[in-house]
């Protein structure tokens, strides 16, 4: 019985999930981002090599 009122009243593992979730949502912010950046330079480098072998 004290171990589950002492398993209650911890927070650590409230905080751990916490800053997972956190962890979580900005690589996902990162990954979005890089997609989108990665599609641009893509783009840019093809307008660049049509250029250069027309």
């Amino acid at each position: 019985m004290k171990f589950l009122k002492k398993f209650v009243r911890d927070t650590k593992a409230a905080t751990a999930i916490e800053y997972g979730l956190i962890a979580a949502l900005i690589a996902v912010a990162g990954i979005t981002a890089m997609t989108s950046v990665g599609k641009s330079v893509s783009g840019t480098f093809n307008n660049v090599n049509t250029a250069l072998t027309t």
